[in-house]
């Protein structure tokens, strides 16, 4: 019960929701969420700590990068079921369909470029 909770909670804010969604194609470094989403650094890094509690993203370092990707074969049953849900259920959201876009083109920027608006703070 107390993860299905967590997961809910997870998935009730439209942002972690958009986050979410983000890496369905795939994972991306937090200055590429960043990008997407269009908030500040500290306020991503919130959403995806919620999302990786809740056990629906995977997240790694490599150097000064930290990368994000939708939880793989080692989920849980209930957070394999709450993947399928969201991601079935959003795929043609108007808000989805254009984050997908921009991710995309995020996807083919130089991660340096791309962190180069926030990294001077």
């Amino acid at each position: 019960m107390k993860e299905f909770i967590a997961i809910t909670k997870a998935l009730s804010d439209e942002n972690r929701v958009r986050a979410l969604m983000a890496l369905g194609d795939g994972e991306l470094c937090l200055c590429q969420i960043i990008e997407v989403l269009g908030l500040a650094p500290a306020t991503v890094s919130k959403h995806m700590s919620i999302l990786y509690q809740a056990g629906l993203i995977e997240r790694r370092k490599d150097g000064k990068w930290h990368y994000y990707r939708i939880a793989g074969i080692d989920a849980s049953p209930v957070v394999k079921q709450a993947l399928k849900w969201s991601l079935k259920a959003l795929e043609n959201e108007k808000i989805i369909v254009a984050d997908a876009k921009t991710s995309c083109c995020v996807r083919d920027k130089d991660r340096e470029e791309v962190s180069a608006c926030y990294s001077k703070n």
